[in-house]
C-alpha cells in the first residue's frame, strides 16, 4: 500500500487511491478508444469511475457495520481489482463477523435495487455486453452491482463469503483451524481463477487470482500469529541488545551503524533514555541516494510516530501497533524509558521458534 495516496476523509475513514488504479483507467480508456474513439473512451471511463464509487460504498458498508462493534476503519484503499477496507481488527465473535462481512454485499444489493427502480434494464443479453457502450450506463451498473454481491459471497477467503464461512466454522472449531480451512478454500478458488484468466487471456482475472491467493495465506498466518500472541508478553519478544542513535548523530554516523550491525531500524534516544523516534535503513538509504549532506542530523529522516507498549502488554497489542505501518513498537517502562523494541521480523522468528 506504499504506492497509495490520500484523496480525503469520508465518514471517519481516510480514502486512498493506489497509483495502479490510474493504470486501469488508462487501459480501459485506450481499449475503448481503439474500438469507438473518444466518445467510447469517455463513456467507459465514466462507467469505471461509477463502478468504483459503488465499490467504495461496498467497503463503507463493512466499515460502518464494524463501527457498531467498536472497530475503527483507519482507511479504505481503491485498487485496480476493487477496494480494501483496513479494519483495526476483525470481530472475533462469529455472528459479528458474519454481520460485518454481509454488510458489503448488502450495499451492492441496495444499489442494484435503486438502479432498477430508476429504470435500469435487466435483459439477459446485457450481461454478455457489459463493456459495450451500446448498453446504457444504469443497466451496466445494475448488473455489475448484482455481480459484485454474488461474487463476494463465494465461500472462499478472503472474500466476504469466505469470512462468513470462517465465522460459521468457528462455531464448531477454533479460529486458527477455521481460518486455515477457509484460506485453503480461497486458494483453491484462486487457482481456478488463475487458470480461467490464463485460458481466456483476461489479465484482471489473473490479478484477482494472485491477490486472493496471497491474501488468503496472509490472513491465515496473521490469525495463527495472534493465537500465539495472546499467550506471550511484550517483554518475552522484545529486542534488548541494540545500537541506539543520539539526537546529535549524523546521517554518516547512522550509515556506519548500518555497516557495523545487522539492524534495519535504529532507535533515537534522548539523554534520559526517552524514545524520540526510529531511523530506518530504508529512509536512510533514500536520504543518501537523494544527495542529502552526510553531516545532516539523522533525526531529519527519523520516523516519530512509534507505538509504545508496557513490558507486561500482550503481544497482540504489539501486532496492532505494527499493523498501522510502524517499523517497530517500543517497549517502555512506567517512566517512559525504552528498554527494548519489537519488529515484524523478530515476531516471525518467535513464531518459528514456538513451532507455529
Amino acid at each position: 500500500m506504499t504506492w497509495s495516496f490520500a484523496v480525503g476523509r469520508l465518514l471517519g475513514s481516510e480514502l486512498r487511491v493506489h497509483v495502479t488504479f490510474f493504470l486501469l483507467l488508462a487501459w480501459v480508456g485506450f481499449a475503448a478508444y481503439s474500438d469507438g474513439g473518444w466518445p467510447a473512451a469517455i463513456d467507459n471511463i465514466i462507467f469505471v469511475l461509477a463502478l468504483f464509487a459503488c465499490v467504495v460504498a461496498h467497503e463503507f458498508g463493512h466499515a460502518l457495520m464494524a463501527r457498531r462493534y467498536g472497530i475503527r476503519t483507519p482507511d479504505i484503499t481503491l485498487l485496480p481489482i476493487g477496494g480494501l477496507a483496513r479494519l483495526e481488527r476483525m470481530p472475533e465473535k462469529p455472528m459479528q463477523e458474519v454481520a460485518v462481512a454481509l454488510a458489503g454485499p448488502a450495499v451492492n444489493v441496495v444499489i442494484w435495487g435503486i438502479l432498477v427502480l430508476l429504470g435500469a434494464g435487466m435483459q439477459v443479453e446485457t450481461l454478455a455486453q457489459i463493456d459495450s457502450t451500446r448498453i446504457d450506463l444504469l443497466s451496466r451498473l445494475a448488473y455489475v452491482n448484482l455481480f459484485l454481491a454474488v461474487f463476494n459471497l463465494i465461500p472462499a477467503f478472503p472474500m466476504d463469503g469466505g469470512r462468513v464461512f470462517r465465522a460459521l466454522l468457528c462455531l464448531k472449531m477454533d479460529r486458527v483451524k477455521a481460518t486455515r480451512a477457509a484460506a485453503f478454500a480461497g486458494q483453491a478458488v484462486a487457482v481456478g481463477f488463475g487458470f480461467l484468466g490464463l485460458s481466456t487471456g483476461n489479465p484482471i482475472l489473473v490479478l484477482i487470482a494472485v491477490f486472493v491467493f496471497i491474501a488468503a495465506n496472509a490472513e491465515s498466518q496473521d490469525v495463527a500469529m495472534r493465537s500465539v500472541a495472546r499467550r506471550v508478553l511484550a517483554r518475552d519478544a522484545m529486542i534488548t541488545e541494540f545500537h541506539a542513535l543520539t539526537p546529535q548523530d549524523t546521517l554518516a554516523t547512522a550509515a556506519q551503524a548500518v555497516i557495523q550491525t545487522t539492524q534495519h531500524e535504529f532507535p533515537v534516544l534522548g539523554e534520559d533514555g526517552q524514545l524520540l523516534g526510529f531511523v530506518t535503513r530504508n529512509r536512510l538509504f533514500a536520504a543518501l541516494a537523494g544527495d542529502h549532506p552526510r553531516s545532516e542530523p539523522a533525526t531529519s529522516v527519523m520516523e516519530e510516530q512509534i507505538p509504545r507498549v508496557a513490558l507486561t502488554s500482550g503481544l497482540e497489542a504489539v501486532l496492532d501497533g505494527l499493523h498501522g505501518g510502524a517499523p517497530a513498537v517500543a517497549v517502555c517502562t512506567k517512566t517512559g524509558q525504552m528498554v527494548g523494541y519489537i519488529t515484524r521480523e523478530n515476531i516471525g522468528e518467535l513464531m518459528v521458534i514456538r513451532g507455529r
